[in-house]
Parts: C-alpha cells; structure tokens; sequence
C-alpha cells in the first residue's frame, strides 16, 4: 500500500461514519508544511443526525508508523481556529513525541478566545464507537481514531492525581457540555 491509498482509506473510514460532505482545510502560517504532501485536516458540517461540525486529520500519522492515530474535535459552531490546534497537535505527534489514548495536549492557549478549556485529553470516540474508533487496512495495520477533547487546566491536575478513567467518569456523572469552549471546569 502507497501513501495515497492509504490517505484514501482514511477518508473513506470518515465519510463512511460522518457522511460525504466534507470540506479540506489548510493553515497557511506555522508547522502545515513540514506535515508533508498529503496531511489534511477535514471539516464535516452539521448533519441532521449531528448537530455539530466535526474536524478530523488526515495523515497524523504516517503509513509505516508502529502505532497509527488521528484525530478529531468537535465544535457547536464552524471554527477555523480548531484547524490550527490539530496541525499543531499533530506536528508534535509527528516531530516532538507520539501521542496516544489519554495523552494530554497543552495549546499554550485556550480553545476559543477566553476559553478556560487550554488542554485537549486524547479520548476514546464515546460518541461513534468502536465502528470508528478502530480501521483495520488489508495488511492488519491498525489506524486508532480518537477524540481530542478540550479539558481546562483543573482537569488536567485532577487526571494526573486520579488517572484519566476517574476523569472520564466525573465528565459522565456530571454530564460535560463538550461543545461549549466557555464552561466551566468539572472537577
């Protein structure tokens, strides 16, 4: 399998689970380039089914990498700015450490202008599941899909002293509004 194909096969795990409406997203300034040829980030509009835009990578991770990732975040509203915070995630997963579940990110910055919410946490993808979550390509090569979701700074402390489960059990009981960059913290 050539680098193309296997980008193509990525797109298609996506459209299959999101639909064939999609946009390809570029960032002109900061690491974009150094992501290679064929690195995108897509955007998928709310669906009648989802009633929120959904932005995903394309190409974090390469064809012969050990363990395989993408990523992907949700959003209420259209929001270029999440196109940059995958770029810069994924150009850290690419040339600064390799990401995996429950790794997580600090964007220097919050979500949205103001937003407490400055980490991501590398997630399972609770909302599509397991048809998402895990592609197997013809030579048993796994590709994981996992969500990146906004978490504020107490969050990150609290998982770090209790471990990441016990973070995603508290964001269940206490039912996070994971599309509102403005919340407040749950912890």
């Amino acid at each position: 399998m050539d680098t193309v194909l296997y980008h193509q096969k990525l797109l298609e795990h996506y459209t299959c689970n999101w639909g064939q409406e999609y946009n390809v997203s570029t960032w002109s300034k900061g690491p974009y380039k150094d992501l290679g040829d064929h690195f995108r980030v897509l955007e998928f509009p709310p669906t009648t089914e989802r009633n929120m835009w959904a932005y995903a990578t394309i190409g974090m991770s390469g064809l012969h990498d050990e363990f395989a990732l993408e990523l992907h975040i949700f959003s209420g509203e259209q929001d270029e700015t999440l196109v940059e915070s995958l770029i810069v995630v994924a150009h850290y997963h690419r040339f600064g450490a390799s990401l995996g579940h429950w790794h997580t990110i600090n964007w220097g910055r919050g979500w949205r202008m103001d937003s407490p919410c400055s980490y991501g946490l590398i997630s399972l993808p609770y909302l599509d599941g397991p048809k998402l979550e895990i592609l197997t390509l013809d030579n048993n090569k796994s590709v994981h899909f996992y969500w990146l979701l906004p978490i504020t700074e107490e969050e990150v402390a609290f998982k770090k002293e209790n471990g990441a489960e016990k973070l995603e059990e508290i964001f269940e009981e206490r039912g996070l509004n994971y599309l509102d960059p403005f919340r407040n913290t749950l912890v």
